[in-house]
């Protein structure tokens, strides 16, 4: 297995989440608002990841792969709680979109065309924080 080093682990986290982020987007546009939801969370999943990356936090899983519960709760409690690299409004952002995905993925009554709206909109904000953070270009 090739060692990939950190910046390149960061910038491919960030470029996931721009995908993803303009998936849900897309979705959004065409109505297609369980898909929305899901590409939201997962926007906000892969830039919590390349912000923990940064931060010098790594996966605990021996294979290098990033649970939700543990990215969830590194964000939130060590990124925005304890070190206050990102703002209080952004800590609970990958918890709800996560609740809000498991609806569109796992349960029968669909996401609201405001339900996406609003996932839409924290994806964007907390994407855009973790561009700001990082010295990224938006």
């Amino acid at each position: 297995m090739i060692a990939v080093s950190m910046e390149t682990e960061i910038v491919a986290f960030v470029a996931k989440a721009e995908e993803s982020l303009t998936t849900a987007e897309s979705e959004f546009v065409n109505g297609r608002y369980n898909s929305c939801a899901n590409r939201a969370y997962y926007a906000c999943f892969q830039a919590a990841v390349a912000a923990l990356l940064r931060a010098g936090i790594r996966a605990r899983d021996p294979r290098g792969q990033w649970g939700h519960d543990f990215v969830q709760a590194q964000f939130a409690g060590e990124l925005v709680g304890r070190r206050h690299r990102y703002p209080a409004e952004l800590r609970t952002t990958l918890d709800r979109l996560f609740g809000l995905r498991q609806t569109a993925d796992y349960r029968p009554d669909p996401v609201t065309e405001t339900e996406a709206n609003r996932a839409v909109r924290r994806a964007r904000a907390f994407v855009q924080a973790i561009r700001q953070e990082g010295g990224a270009p938006s």
